[in-house]
């Protein structure tokens, strides 16, 4: 998975998969993932996040759609505010939370 991807090089059409109108095509976000995600890849949070930030789906919404926790959002926020994209990998995780907890030992 190419974790050095670009969110502005791509654009949403029919972000809520309502059958409507297409979105904006200059619009910088990729299409929403599916309502049924089951693996959330690096690439799907991503676009989730950056969806949110920029007012094409509220939080709530997209807490409700995908059935996440608001903690479980905010998680995927701060790893994107903390260590960019690659942040957002499970398997850098506990890499992220030592480095983390030694600065703040500090």
């Amino acid at each position: 998975m190419d974790d050095n991807f670009n969110l502005t090089d791509m654009t949403i059409t029919d972000p809520f998969g309502n059958g409507g109108a297409r979105g904006d095509a200059s619009a910088p976000f990729p299409e929403l993932p599916s309502p049924d995600t089951k693996r959330w890849v690096v690439r799907r949070k991503a676009v989730v996040v950056q969806a949110v930030r920029h007012g094409l789906i509220s939080l709530q919404e997209a807490c409700r759609r995908y059935n996440l926790s608001v903690e479980e959002f905010l998680a995927w926020q701060r790893a994107i505010e903390r260590h960019g994209i690659p942040g957002l990998r499970v398997t850098r995780l506990q890499i992220y939370r030592d480095t983390d907890e030694a600065r703040s030992a500090k």
